[in-house]
């Protein structure tokens, strides 16, 4: 059978111009013109001359744009969970990208809800990548069955709006009208389901000229939707489709952040925030119009993505587009930057509402009764993201919070600038066998929750961990931020080190043992105030009491009823003359003596000289010159802590002797000149500060004939020394701005008046 083949014109390619007319022809298909050109993407652009009149007449009252967009809302909108939509858009958007081509941009500095900053220039496609994370992650897959019914739901109302995206571009139109379109098409729906449902049915837009882009050259029936696309066409101009595409995804990606912030709103919670507070009314009166621009750069967006099908090198190399794309990237900016500003303050809000709530759920937590001190651990350490949050500094494994269950735990409370001295002595008493197995210690590193860790800060924390043989939480950020605020208002921490005993059903016994524990080390247990108390009224005044755990060869010299002197300053000409004196004298009356240098609180270089110059020239028995300042800085604590103590159980130096005793080696030390105790083994104990101690000693001839046994040494010294009365004296007493308890009066040791207060500041530096 013979065919006929009617001729039909061959169609020219448009040009440029016409490529971008307004309006192609009204006419219906069947009468006589037959349009010549192919019908692309009219959407007005913004660029143009006539179309920025319309606006600046139509939008130099804010509120008349305002007004013309709130009226297209449906007064009873239907309020919808569009989060498991909004990710889906978010993985097209980052998934649909070329294949065949790099796009490069500038570096991006900050994203949604993360800060990240690079030396390096990302692609286009990882801005939409990056811009599509929320709270750190990528969505990349539905997380329950009620997200995929919301998509079920959603779906025909996706698509009618991709219909009518793809008419209005193609049909022509104004800019303001074909959104106002829209808005009423959508006038059922919140607004954050208005702008998803819109960035969703543009997502397939985009998605689909991807796919085809990306498949085309290894799947034959996307090879032949390319080639009715004409997209090879397209392709051979790589730079100038470059350059395109990053103008759409630059405004895609401001796009994206103006959604999650107007999604974000609707899903603050109402229980710490109402919708009638005025940081939510000043915000949502903003995302109307924010919705509006939303919507009105994705049909600007879609335009472009449509025109680049099958009019060829022409349309991606004009300019208009661009810098209509331009304008509505900087209009969102403007209002992005308003709606994340009042976003941050509605967080803030309620992140203020949440941690006075959690704060008040750990004050009830502490009062409360409990079978173990689980609940409590848990309060203070943060381990829902970590089920092992301790380090054992022993084993050098993780550990769960449950190792601690029902034992007591004392918690080391500092920040990162703790006494390394402090560090070795504990270690020292935390070895001791007495009554180890009956509690455990851990660490919890206070710092500023708000600021991250500097690598120095980092550092810092590492080393002091590694240092502990006892538990430590494995990073300063898992002790909780509202912890920390209860256990500065509560416990009141702000510098100096506390220990705080939890017994084994996680209620606080003590809120500082740490006096305790320097004083009494592990037979301290269970270092609550009633032992505390206890062991008060067992001792006296005393080398064992004064100096018992400083050194170990102390306890042997007491054994063997030796004559114990310690004596401390840190002026070397008095050491020397004050230790020959010494040895002198006690040769002479046959007393068997042991000197031990103890320094001065707060050791500096010149209590280091003075160790070596006592080791080089042999003048008394010192510290090991390694570890000198972690044994005197032990001893003085030892001293403070005792002072501490007694004043957290009531006592007063008008009143308790051993007070008195304590006070006396303090103004000692916070004089210039040295001092020195006496004791016989545990016996009698004397003391004296520089000057009156080497009188009685240089005047030995009147005293030593009293001496008749060398235990009789310390008693005739200790007369001699209170029967020396100097004409005139200027004792001084300084105490840490940190001490406990400071007292309001206090008596001079050589006269008994009241001493005068003044308020001191030092920068020491030697």
């Amino acid at each position: 059978m013979a065919t006929t083949t009617q001729n039909l014109p061959v169609p020219s390619r448009p040009s440029g111009p016409v490529a971008r007319q307004s309006v192609i022809t009204d006419k219906p298909l069947g009468q006589d013109h037959v349009t010549t050109t192919k019908p692309v993407s009219t959407i007005v652009p913004y660029g143009r001359s006539s179309d920025i009149r319309r606006d600046r007449q139509l939008y130099s009252d804010e509120s008349v744009l305002t007004k013309q967009i709130e009226s297209t809302n449906a007064t009873d909108a239907e309020e919808l969970n569009v989060r498991p939509v909004l990710s889906v858009v978010e993985d097209i958007l980052r998934l649909a990208k070329p294949s065949t081509f790099d796009i490069t941009t500038h570096e991006i500095k900050t994203i949604e809800d993360q800060k990240i900053t690079t030396t390096h220039h990302h692609s286009t496609d990882d801005k939409i990548a990056l811009a599509s994370q929320h709270n750190g992650r990528i969505f990349h897959n539905l997380g329950s069955d009620h997200d995929s019914e919301i998509l079920k739901i959603l779906a025909y109302h996706i698509n009618r709006i991709y219909s009518e995206i793809i008419s209005k571009c193609t049909g022509g139109g104004e800019s303001h009208a074909v959104t106002m379109d829209l808005l009423r098409a959508l006038s059922d729906y919140a607004w954050d389901a208005k702008v998803v449902i819109s960035l969703a049915a543009f997502s397939i837009i985009y998605g689909e000229f991807w796919l085809v882009e990306q498949l085309h050259t290894k799947n034959s029936l996307a090879r032949n939707i390319a080639a009715l696309k004409d997209l090879p066409g397209i392709l051979a101009h790589p730079e100038e489709l470059r350059k395109k595409i990053e103008g759409v995804l630059e405004l895609l990606t401001v796009v994206l952040k103006v959604t999650r912030c107007i999604v974000e709103f609707k899903e603050l919670p109402s229980q710490y925030i109402s919708r009638q507070s005025p940081e939510i009314m000043v915000a949502t009166a903003h995302i109307p119009t924010g919705v509006y621009w939303v919507m009105r750069s994705l049909l600007v967006c879609a335009s472009t993505i449509l025109n680049l099908v099958g009019t060829g090198y022409e349309h991606i190399s004009s300019t208009a587009e661009s810098w209509e794309i331009l304008n509505l990237a900087h209009k969102l900016s403007v209002i992005l930057e308003h709606l994340e500003s009042q976003l941050k303050i509605c967080k803030d809000l309620i992140e203020k509402k949440k941690m006075h709530d959690k704060y008040n759920d750990i004050v009830g937590l502490m009062e409360a009764v409990h079978i173990d001190n689980i609940p409590v651990l848990k309060a203070l350490i943060s381990s829902k993201e970590n089920l092992k949050p301790l380090y054992d500094g022993t084993k050098r494994t993780h550990e769960p919070l449950e190792v601690l269950r029902l034992k007591y735990v004392l918690l080391l409370i500092t920040d990162l600038d703790v006494p390394i001295e402090e560090i070795h002595v504990l270690h020292m008493i935390y070895s001791q066998t007495v009554n180890r197995h009956e509690y455990e210690v851990l660490w919890l590193p206070i710092v500023d929750p708000t600021t991250p860790l500097t690598q120095f800060q980092e550092s810092t924390f590492i080393t002091l961990r590694n240092s502990m043989p006892w538990y430590s939480t494995d990073h300063p950020s898992l002790v909780d931020p509202v912890a920390i605020r209860y256990i500065r208002e509560h416990w009141k921490f702000v510098h100096m080190p506390i220990l705080v005993v939890l017994n084994p059903q996680g209620k606080p016994s003590n809120l500082d043992a740490l006096p305790m524990m320097w004083i009494w080390g592990s037979s301290g247990f269970d270092f609550t105030r009633y032992r505390e108390i206890t062991l008060w009224q067992g001792s006296v005044w005393n080398m064992e009491l004064l100096a018992d755990n400083t050194d170990h060869r102390i306890p042997e010299w007491m054994k063997l009823e030796r004559v114990i002197c310690l004596y401390g300053g840190e002026d070397i000409e008095w050491i020397r003359r004050f230790t020959r004196l010494a040895k002198s004298v006690s040769e002479a009356l046959r007393v068997p003596l042991e000197m031990l240098y103890v320094g001065k609180r707060n050791p500096k270089e010149k209590v280091r000289r003075c160790h070596e110059v006592i080791q080089h020239e042999n003048l008394s028995h010192f510290f090991p010159i390694q570890d000198y300042s972690d044994y005197v800085w032990y001893f003085w604590v030892r001293l403070w802590s005792m002072w501490s103590s007694k004043k957290q159980i009531g006592m007063s130096i008008e009143t308790d002797p051993i007070m008195q005793q304590i006070m006396d080696l303090l103004t000692f030390d916070s004089s210039e000149q040295g001092w020195a105790v006496f004791s016989r083994g545990n016996y009698e104990i004397t003391k004296g500060n520089g000057d009156k101690v080497i009188q009685v000693l240089e005047n030995n001839a009147q005293w030593a004939d009293r001496v008749d046994h060398p235990n009789r040494f310390v008693e005739v010294l200790d007369e001699e020394l209170r029967g020396v009365h100097p004409e005139h004296h200027c004792h001084r007493l300084i105490l840490p701005g940190h001490a406990w308890g400071i007292p309001e009066k206090v008596s001079c040791s050589e006269c008994g008046k009241f001493m005068d207060r003044f308020v001191m500041y030092r920068c020491c530096d030697e």
